[in-house]
Formats: structure tokens, C-alpha cells, sequence
């Protein structure tokens, strides 16, 4: 079985580094678009929280 991708914010590039503080790590928000994972740095989410809770497509935002 291979190694996961490292993530990367869909929005800003920004990547997840296993350096990171544990609690930075568990703020990234995974989601699915057209069965492809996306993920999104805890900046962008925060950035984004009410999009995401509405469910608002990527491209409203």
C-alpha cells in the first residue's frame, strides 16, 4: 500500500507539513468534489467557514 498525498490548500497551495503543531494539523478541512479529495489550509477554511456550512459551490466563492 503507498503513502498518502501530503495535503495541499486547493485555495492558497499552501501544503501540510508533518512538522506542523498537532492542533494546526487537525484544523485542515478534507472535502470531496466530483470524487476527487480537496483540502483546505486552516486559513482558507476559516476564511470560507460560511461557504462550506451553506455547501456553497467552489465557484461562489
Amino acid at each position: 500500500m503507498s503513502a498518502p498525498e501530503p495535503a495541499v490548500c486547493t485555495r492558497c497551495g499552501r501544503g501540510r507539513s508533518a512538522d506542523d503543531d498537532p492542533v494546526t494539523a487537525l484544523a485542515w478541512v478534507s472535502t470531496r468534489e466530483r470524487g476527487t479529495q480537496q483540502w483546505l489550509c486552516p486559513d482558507c477554511a476559516r476564511q470560507h467557514v460560511r461557504d462550506i456550512e451553506g455547501k456553497l459551490p467552489d465557484e461562489y466563492w
